[in-house]
């Protein structure tokens, strides 16, 4: 069994914040254009729609913006932390677990 080393640990924590760190950036990316995105024909709905304009107040409007927002942070940033776990896993694997071939 081999020991694990101090400074193994620490390359291995520092992988995880930059990788924390890039899907955190990539997932705002995602919520700022889905806030555009969402807000756009929300907002215009409400200025053309009868039914939008009584049913849609403020905190409507707010809250289907903001929701939209939210979800595309967290899918946007679970998918960019799970990309980066398979791609690092794959690169510290063993060889013979790295070759796929059937052959």
């Amino acid at each position: 069994m081999s020991t694990v080393t101090r400074s193994y640990l620490d390359q291995r924590l520092a992988a995880a914040q930059r990788c924390s760190k890039e899907a955190a950036m990539a997932g705002a990316k995602a919520a700022a254009v889905a806030t555009v995105a969402a807000a756009v024909p929300t907002l215009a709905s409400v200025r053309m729609l009868p039914w939008a304009r009584a049913h849609l107040n403020p905190t409507g409007q707010a809250l289907i913006i903001s929701t939209v927002a939210g979800m595309a942070y967290f899918i946007v940033a679970d998918k960019t932390i799970l990309s980066m776990a398979r791609k690092h896993s794959y690169e510290t694997a063993p060889e013979h677990l790295k070759n796929t071939s059937f052959h």
